[in-house]
């Protein structure tokens, strides 16, 4: 018989009643090492008291009006990532899936109003993640992700990943955009190299395509920077934002230029959620960590740190691993043995780590998280590795 809730995920045996900083507690009592952070969401940890604070404070002001009318919680988040962004204006969703259909959407709209309604093709790449909707996994085009729900959403073309030869000879007066992660996360923590990423920009301005960076994982200070194509110093004309932008609460959000959301004039998209005072307050209060200077370059140090750690953790145990890869607090490891036996041996351990493709599992622990919670990880990956040897 079915299971109440959806069978749609493969669980693990755990129920997790209470967390905090970078741990969690089972509901038998015991203590996990998270370095997950529900998938690179929890950006400051688990119960942090200024998102506490926040939600808090708003959620006995008023939770919801709708975007019928003006929300001051919306616009001083948005004034925020304006500020601190390449963005002109912001439209917010409640997750990555959300925000990879309206950025499709603006793609397409941007042509059509300049009278170029034949371009319609969003370029992607091999091993991506854009969501689970119909253009999420249509933009992705895994057979993995695809399978069974076809007839797929038309005008996306697929191309290797890092193939910049495949790419030019792609673009054609059909191209509408360029869709891709600046460090690909499901894809199994593969960045793309700065002069990839200025490679894409120069292209991009020299045919006019539009440029569309997926950040929903990598950015919020995952890699040291606010977003991680700043490492490159490029910028694009629209850019998917989620997971950590809400430190745990459902947020997510679109970025974009003046120019690139001309064509998104009133009636042209919506959300009843997106965008509504809980969640907009407490991404108020992400914000003014991950964007000061001195909270990123402490991510940068930690980041450091560990890097390190594990370096030493894949030359202590070559027959499990291979190498460290990834970028900041957005980490992988890829595995000579099964990656799903580590993830298993992990648990065992009382280490939370998350599984990717290419064989890879992710670490991508809290921005804040301690000195000492680091050492703790390496012990217990330590240990998990042992075991799995």
């Amino acid at each position: 018989m079915i299971s109440s809730v959806l069978p749609t995920y493969n669980r693990a045996p755990f129920s997790f009643v209470k967390g905090e900083g970078s741990w969690l507690t089972e509901a038998d009592g015991r203590r996990f090492l998270d370095l997950g952070a529900g998938i690179a969401v929890n950006a400051l940890g688990h119960a942090h008291p200024d998102l506490v604070a926040a939600l808090t404070e708003q959620a006995q002001a008023l939770w919801h009006v709708s975007n019928l009318y003006q929300i001051p919680q919306q616009q001083a988040l948005a004034d925020l990532l304006v500020e601190h962004t390449f963005a002109d204006t912001v439209f917010f969703t409640n997750s990555g899936t959300e925000s990879c259909e309206l950025a499709v959407k603006m793609a397409r709209k941007y042509w059509y109003d300049k009278g170029q309604p034949d371009r319609t093709d969003i370029l992607t790449f091999s091993g991506s993640f854009h969501g689970r909707s119909s253009a999420g996994i249509a933009a992705a085009g895994s057979e993995k992700m695809t399978k069974g729900f076809g007839p797929l959403l038309p005008g996306f073309v697929h191309l290797p990943w890092g193939d910049h030869e495949a790419l030019k000879a792609a673009i054609s007066d059909t191209s509408a955009a360029i869709l891709i992660e600046p460090v690909q996360g499901e894809g199994g923590i593969r960045p793309l190299p700065d002069q990839c990423l200025k490679g894409l920009k120069a292209l991009a301005e020299e045919t006019g395509v539009l440029l569309i960076f997926d950040e929903v994982q990598c950015g919020m200070g995952r890699t040291g920077k606010l977003f991680a194509h700043e490492w490159a110093s490029v910028t694009p004309d629209i850019m998917m934002v989620a997971k950590g932008i809400g430190g745990g609460f459902p947020l997510g959000a679109v970025l974009a230029t003046e120019e690139a959301a001309s064509g998104m004039t009133a009636g042209t998209h919506g959300s009843t959620y997106g965008g509504n005072p809980l969640g907009c307050a407490v991404g108020i209060a992400v914000m003014k960590h991950v964007a000061d200077p001195e909270f990123l370059d402490g991510v940068n140090r930690r980041a450091g740190a560990l890097r390190q750690k594990l370096e030493g953790l894949v030359a202590a145990h070559p027959t499990v691993f291979e190498e460290v890869r990834g970028q900041g607090l957005m980490l992988g490891l890829k595995c000579v043995v099964g990656n799903a036996a580590v993830v298993q041996a992990g648990y065992e351990a009382q280490v939370i780590t998350v599984p990717a493709a290419d064989n890879v599992i992710r670490l991508l622990p809290a921005l804040n998280i301690t000195d000492a919670d680091i050492a703790e990880a390496i012990t217990r990956l330590d240990a998990a590795a042992t075991a799995v040897a």
